[in-house]
């Protein structure tokens, strides 16, 4: 019997494993324009595959300091060469959200 479960548990996480759910992913941004992120040795993504959140680009923002009228003001979050970030890797694995951008 324990046979038969580990083997259905086996079958389980192939079927898993080859539907590539959701993922951390990391990398670093070889170029801005175009966009690539190199994932790993094997693999740079190109901006096709790529989507931005507005912490890794540069956005504008209104704001008002001590109740006074609002201003806009732009909030520099672009992506560098040589930046390291981290992703999610979408269901299906051929789409990556950058979501953020290592601290150092």
């Amino acid at each position: 019997m324990e046979d038969i479960l580990k083997e259905i548990q086996k079958l389980v996480l192939g079927v898993l494993n080859a539907q590539k759910l959701t993922t951390v992913a990391y990398g670093t941004v070889l170029s801005v324009s175009p966009l690539e992120v190199q994932l790993d040795q094997m693999l740079t993504l190109k901006e096709a595959q790529l989507k931005l959140t507005r912490a890794v680009m540069d956005h504008e923002v209104e704001m008002s300091l001590d109740g006074g009228a609002k201003q806009k003001y732009k909030v520099h979050n672009g992506l560098m060469v040589g930046d390291k970030v981290t992703m999610i890797r979408v269901h299906g694995g051929q789409q990556y959200l950058i979501i953020d951008k290592e601290v150092v």
